[in-house]
């Protein structure tokens, strides 16, 4: 990924919360025809004293998981908010005219190993956790859950699953927000998206002026 300095993001508590907040990914390995994409929602799991690592789970019917070698090279990438960005929201043009449109964004490459968990207990653990991540970010005051159905339906839907996990080797971060424009065009493109409805992005790019 090209990633010039003023771009770069390498906080990596950062990094795996914008994961957790923008769980679907594309999971990139290079199978026997060539690279395969699959896209499928990952979960952070953090453990004490152990590394990061990203959990997720495919269909039994998807030969990911048979072609998968064990610890083979991945990259999974994480794509947050972004949005067209005019050159009529920076109030600089309208002096000189010497700005073009371009696109802001916040991505996560994780690069990685890949290891697949074909067993009950593994998977049980993924689709739960998941769950209850993500039935947690619905506001229901009941949640689903995976008693709400009877064992035996769960059971057989459980094996028609494999477990993925992502053995985190480097994350790299790339936050295009307008940090080589001046102050106030990046003010004025942050207001803009704003009164589009698109709050976090332009949140994101007025926290880049909070840095040193």
């Amino acid at each position: 990924m090209y990633l010039p300095s003023h771009f770069e993001n390498s906080d990596e508590a950062q990094l795996l919360e914008t994961i957790a907040e923008f769980p679907f990914a594309a999971l990139v390995v290079n199978g026997p025809q060539g690279l395969d994409a699959n896209h499928i929602p990952f979960f952070v799991d953090r453990r004490p004293g152990e590394p990061a690592r990203l959990i997720a789970h495919v269909a039994r019917a998807n030969p990911l998981w048979k072609e998968a070698r064990p610890g083979e090279e991945a990259l999974v990438m994480f794509r947050a908010d972004d949005a067209y960005v005019s050159p009529n929201w920076y109030p600089a043009k309208h002096e000189h005219h010497r700005l073009v449109p371009t696109w802001n964004y916040r991505v996560v490459h994780v690069h990685g190993r890949l290891h697949v968990h074909d067993d009950a207990r593994f998977v049980r653990g993924v689709v739960a956790r998941l769950t209850k991540f993500h039935e947690s970010r619905t506001g229901s005051d009941l949640p689903w859950k995976m008693t709400d159905s009877a064992p035996e339906f769960i059971d057989q839907m459980l094996a028609n699953i494999v477990g993925l996990e992502v053995e985190i080797v480097r994350m790299v971060g790339k936050w295009k927000l307008s940090q080589n424009r001046e102050r106030r065009d990046l003010e004025g493109a942050a207001k803009e998206l704003r009164d589009r409805g698109q709050t976090s992005l332009a949140d994101a790019m007025l926290a880049t002026l909070q840095k040193p």
